[in-house]
């Protein structure tokens, strides 16, 4: 078990290494801090207690690590914790702060609010959407209805060069099993607010196409994708801006600039279970304008990590690239030869779109996180994880284990 512990300590760090030198792809994939099995659920009680604590400028993140409700102090030191009670723990005895108790204290709705650590109380941080609501809500600057229509008056930056011919396919009419919860066609997003008219998700062809190869290669692994949006209309990037405080533009795109959403590259998702329909335990909600939604956060369950960069595993492999800032959103490779769009979802076309059969449709998503040996799919359109049911190695295909749901 502490061998197991500490390669997987020592591989979290090498992929903090390779992603800030900017290595991305299969060299990345090999990298993943990710058991060789699907985690077991964190206990229930313990999810209370998951979270953020300040003290002056000191952060202490509480998260579920190998089974075991841990503190980590300055984003790198880790340190394992046994329950005495509900609410009170100890370090393990075979670390420096051994005698030392953790305790929770809890506010009179029964909510944790705070952590001792010895004499030294630290406040919870508030992260992601109030208890009970499934979305977090950011207060516009102004009103929303009047930067719609100050955007729909707008234009779109000019832009020279050579472009492709702009092709948006909906993702359903290629993939009737591609689920969608379309946020912006309805008030359950960050504005509470109405922006599309329609619930559907659009990407350039070549874009949509990767993602069909995505979500059929997951259903080996008992997944799905579960998309949010897609293709973008500039205006609303526009309103997404001006709506949005200073401290929060990271999350939003400048639309002097268009977004790669407006471009029709780039796609926010999520997995959900084939078993149940439902979306899976991430580390953040959807579109939660926190640290807890860059997809290298270290908090949360090994649960909800492993889900996130599993998701992140399948779609670099097929040449799309998560965003720094939120582990939802994914770029397609090819984004910067399309125009920035202005187009609303009734003004495209939803005929002459029939449905593909992926070639990849009979590979499964195997990922061997502990032998990180390369087997490569022999149709040259997806990274090291995958493997033909019928071709390849024999050799290699002995070492790879199956993540199965």
């Amino acid at each position: 078990m502490k061998q197991q512990s500490f390669n997987r300590a020592l591989t979290a760090l090498l992929l903090a290494l390779a992603i800030t030198a900017g290595v991305t792809g299969r060299s990345r994939l090999a990298l993943l801090q990710t058991t060789t099995s699907k985690p077991a659920a964190a206990p229930a009680k313990w999810l209370p207690l998951i979270g953020e604590y300040l003290r002056d400028n000191e952060t202490v993140i509480i998260l579920e690590s190998d089974g075991k409700l841990s503190a980590l102090f300055n984003r790198h030191d880790l340190v394992p914790l046994r329950e005495v009670t509900t609410d009170s723990f100890e370090f393990d005895n075979a670390t420096a702060r051994k005698g030392e108790h953790v305790v929770f204290s809890r506010d009179s709705h029964g909510r944790v609010a705070q952590l001792t650590l010895g004499r030294l109380a630290y406040k919870r941080k508030p992260l992601g959407p109030e208890e009970g609501a499934a979305q977090l809500k950011v207060q516009p600057l102004r009103p929303v209805p009047e930067l719609i229509k100050e955007a729909l008056a707008a234009q779109p930056p000019k832009e020279s060069g050579n472009f492709l011919p702009t092709d948006l396919v909906e993702l359903t009419k290629l993939d009737p099993t591609i689920k969608l919860d379309i946020r912006y066609a309805t008030t359950n997003n960050l504005f509470d607010t109405v922006f599309y008219s329609q619930a559907r998700a659009f990407l350039q062809r070549p874009a949509a196409e990767a993602l069909v190869r995505v979500n059929q290669k997951l259903k080996a692994s008992g997944y799905g994708l579960l998309v949010h949006d897609g293709y973008r209309p500039w205006y609303v990037t526009k309103v997404f801006w001006d709506a949005t405080p200073d401290d929060k533009k990271l999350f939003v795109a400048d639309p002097s600039k268009g977004s790669r959403h407006n471009r029709g590259c780039a796609v926010d998702l999520t997995l959900y279970d084939l078993k149940t329909g439902r979306a899976v335990e991430m580390v953040s909600t959807y579109d939660e304008t926190t640290d807890r939604a860059y997809p290298n956060y270290p908090g949360g369950t090994s649960l909800q990590r492993w889900h996130r960069d599993f998701l992140r595993a399948a779609m670099e492999a097929e040449g799309f690239t998560v965003y720094e800032a939120e582990w939802w959103h994914f770029d397609y490779k090819d984004w910067q030869k399309y125009r920035i769009g202005n187009l609303r979802f009734e003004e495209i076309s939803s005929t002459g779109v029939s449905p593909v059969s992926p070639a990849t449709s009979n590979y499964e998503i195997k990922i061997d996180f502990s032998r990180r040996v390369p087997v490569r799919d022999p149709t040259g359109l997806s990274a090291d994880i995958y493997r033909s049911k019928t071709e390849g190695s024999a050799d290699a295909i002995d070492q790879l284990r199956t993540c199965k749901a």
